[in-house]
């Protein structure tokens, strides 16, 4: 498959506009911590309006499928918008996905802003030929920023333009290597869930990312060995490893970590593999730009990821 050479949406600047919406899980009782991210933006120079439907309720979803799109696609196509940012994710996205209609977005790119449940967001883009922002979403945004400084600072970093570097802790499990490719990825569950869709990302000559928060190993490792045998890693030219969070006690334990799991999963790859990237479902959640070129340098004492300015 031929590689594309994805749009950049335009960085902000001071005076630019933010929107914040909720294409997944209800809002209940998070008026405060939206409140800190409009105040966060507000600090920085920042906009914001909220989607019209941000605290709506539907059951397990911030709104109707048909509400929590039609935010989304008006935050898409306004002009005047220079980033939407997720509210929060759990469980929804993918159900508006074959809703969106990118054509006026085309004329206007702008940045899309989260994770998790987002994913499956950013696959959508990356396949339409954007890059998207991995970051913090804005209920996660408390009022002192105590313990998600680096969080915050990464991902104001992120959206002005300054050039992301990471230097990540050393693990026994890093499987050694330098490589280039664009970075793609997003949470575990997500990636397996759009598997055989229009919007899987086809991973020949990129670096996957993957975290996961709240399952069984077995989980995990089910889903490994499913992407495996569709071929999702036969091109693939290096993984990273953020957090797995809260990972689930089963009656009949794994046997091993899930490091050691992942590297089971995938040992018929001589791809690098970099544990211990701060990034996922933890305080510590470092910003990464999705679509974009990086360099991956994987040791066992330590290893670097630095994205192409």
């Amino acid at each position: 498959m031929k590689q594309q050479t994805l749009v950049r949406p335009a960085y902000l600047k001071a005076g630019d506009t933010v929107a914040i919406v909720a294409p997944s899980g209800v809002l209940k009782n998070r008026n405060a911590e939206i409140q800190n991210a409009q105040d966060l933006m507000a600090s920085w120079g920042l906009h914001t309006v909220l989607g019209t439907h941000l605290y709506a309720e539907s059951n397990h979803f911030a709104g109707t499928d048909a509400e929590r799109c039609a935010d989304f696609q008006q935050a898409m196509d306004d002009p005047t918008i220079s980033a939407i940012w997720s509210a929060r994710g759990g469980y929804g996205t993918v159900r508006i996905l074959d809703k969106l209609d990118y054509t006026k977005f085309k004329k206007k790119p702008k940045w899309v802003i989260g994770y998790s449940d987002i994913t499956a967001l950013h696959s959508q883009l990356h396949n339409e030929g954007f890059e998207s922002i991995h970051a913090i979403m804005a209920a996660g945004i408390t009022k002192d920023l105590k313990g998600i400084e680096e969080t915050v600072s990464t991902f104001k970093d992120a959206i002005f333009g300054k050039p992301l570097a990471y230097t990540l802790e050393g693990s026994e499990y890093n499987k050694v290597g330098t490589v280039t490719g664009e970075l793609v990825g997003g949470n575990l569950t997500l990636i397996h869930t759009l598997l055989g869709s229009k919007t899987s990302i086809d991973t020949s000559g990129k670096i996957l990312f993957i975290e996961e928060i709240g399952e069984y190993a077995y989980h995990t490792d089910r889903m490994l060995q499913s992407l495996k045998r569709a071929g999702y890693f036969d091109n693939c030219k290096g993984v990273i490893v953020g957090d797995f969070s809260k990972v689930r006690e089963n009656p009949t334990p794994w046997g091993s970590s899930i490091e050691q799991l992942i590297l089971d999963a995938l040992a018929d790859y001589d791809f690098p593999i970099a544990f211990k990237m701060p990034a996922g479902h933890e305080d510590d959640n470092r910003a990464m730009i999705f679509g974009r070129n990086i360099e991956l340098s994987v040791g066992k004492e330590v290893s670097t990821v630095k994205f192409d300015k």
